[in-house]
């Protein structure tokens, strides 16, 4: 089973954008285009992380595995269904 100590990062652009890194590295792994795009990451916790271990929106192996082979893991917020993204539009119409 590996372990690690990871610090998680939010984006200040994009809301339910997560970024996992090794917390001794830190954000030295991660390409700067990665980082002009994410903005200055906001650190929002540090977990020790394992195999065994569950996470909301991903497998625990799959975000160590991740570090592991590119020093960083990006979560991206979740797909909008088509039906909720209509209750942010404006009406177009008055109905009585």
């Amino acid at each position: 089973m590996s372990k690690r100590l990871c610090e998680i990062f939010k984006s200040p652009r994009r809301d339910e954008m997560y970024l996992y890194v090794d917390r001794v590295r830190g954000l030295a792994d991660v390409p700067e285009a990665l980082l002009e795009r994410f903005g200055t990451p906001v650190s929002v916790a540090v977990l020790m992380l394992s195999d065994d271990k569950s996470l909301a929106r991903a497998r625990a192996s799959d975000v160590l595995a991740a570090i592991a082979s590119q020093g960083f893991y990006l979560q991206m917020p979740p797909a909008r269904e088509d039906y909720l993204l209509d209750l942010y539009k404006a009406p177009t119409e008055a109905r009585y």
